[in-house]
């Protein structure tokens, strides 16, 4: 049997490693284990979602409101924009495909940073599309300029903050390389980690009735599955032109979201208490890895997410230290497939940071 060639060279998004696969790999008791791969909330999503889940599962025998209108509302009001103005995707990756449908096929040029989420050249691959990266692994923002010059380009993603590494622009940065952008040229500023920038650091925070007011050109992307704590209910969504997001719409399956996705989003959005809560205890504990990695001399990325990426010199293989962490139950994301001596570790909770902390020394890392 024939396959479409363009899938040919395509590789396989690596997801962080799941419990259940370390269970059954090495004989780990679940309790023993912690999830620090995935950018994950450990403190779980909002109590109020959980006690609504358990009044509205007797619905899962219907479709959900494919309309969507009552997240939709909310978040246009949350955000200053008008419902017209989002889609809704399973997590927000889903919207990004949708973007790159809609705009490229092959032979089409996309601008990339030289490290940054892996779904873009994915998805790209997927329609035929050229990825065009910085040599900068950061988003060099004058690098991109070149680029964008002396190239075709037909869409640009800029990851702010960016995973997997932490860094991000700031916003009149991001707005001054905006207004050197063709109105022809889509560019995609993903936000999947805005929550935690805009806490740490008012400078990068990008908001989306700015960005759309100012440039007709842009989509906007935000998700739940990160500071709102519903990685398991995959619910993402996009902000653009009315114009784009009609058209977005013409590539989005129907019900393409859970009934009970759809419940968790709507009464999570509405928590901001909790979420400020998590963010805070995020940044307290980052402190501690910071302040670690200082002490025994390792690099690390000043991060504006709920993650650290922390490198290692040529003395140390950060695939050996993932795999000697994951023995011992700590699950990290081992980043030598972007070609990076790194770990990128998800901030988690105080007795779950205790947990790695413990096992890192006791591959090699001690004060």
């Amino acid at each position: 049997m024939t396959y479409n060639h363009l899938l040919k060279d395509i590789k396989i998004y690596e997801a962080g490693k799941p419990i259940e696969l370390v269970v059954r790999e090495y004989g780990i008791e679940p309790s023993n284990i912690i999830k620090l791969a995935s950018n994950e909330n450990p403190y779980g999503s909002s109590p109020k979602v959980i006690q609504e889940l358990k009044k509205s599962v007797t619905s899962v025998s219907l479709y959900p409101d494919d309309s969507m209108y009552e997240l939709k509302e909310a978040l246009a009001k949350k955000y200053n924009l008008k419902s017209t103005n989002v889609i809704i995707g399973a997590g927000s990756d889903q919207v990004i495909e949708f973007a790159i449908k809609s705009r490229c096929s092959e032979g089409s040029n996309i601008l990339i940073a030289g490290i940054t989420f892996a779904m873009y050249e994915i998805y790209a691959a997927q329609v035929g599309a050229n990825v065009i990266k910085t040599k900068d692994i950061f988003h060099n923002l004058t690098q991109f300029q070149e680029i964008y010059k002396n190239n075709n380009i037909d869409m640009i993603f800029l990851c702010i903050p960016n995973n997997p590494l932490g860094e991000a622009l700031d916003k009149n940065e991001v707005f001054e390389f905006l207004d050197t952008i063709d109105s022809s040229t889509m560019v995609v500023v993903d936000g999947a980690y805005q929550e935690y920038a805009k806490y740490k650091d008012n400078k990068k925070e990008i908001k989306p009735s700015e960005l759309l007011a100012k440039y007709s050109n842009t989509l906007y992307l935000g998700t739940f599955s990160k500071a709102y704590g519903l990685g398991g209910m995959r619910v993402g969504y996009g902000f653009g032109s009315k114009e784009m997001i009609d058209t977005l719409h013409k590539l989005r399956p129907p019900f393409n979201i859970t009934t009970l996705s759809l419940i968790s989003a709507i009464i999570a959005l509405s928590d901001e208490k909790f979420i400020q809560e998590s963010i805070e205890k995020n940044y307290k504990q980052m402190k501690r890895y910071e302040n670690y990695c200082n002490e025994v001399g390792l690099e690390f990325i000043s991060s504006y997410t709920n993650f650290i990426t922390i490198r290692f010199n040529n003395n140390y293989n950060s695939k050996k230290i993932a795999l000697d962490l994951l023995k011992k139950g700590v699950i990290v994301r081992d980043l030598s497939s972007y070609g990076l001596n790194a770990i990128r570790v998800t901030i988690g909770s105080k007795n779950q940071n205790d947990k790695f902390f413990n096992e890192f020394k006791r591959v090699g890392f001690n004060k």
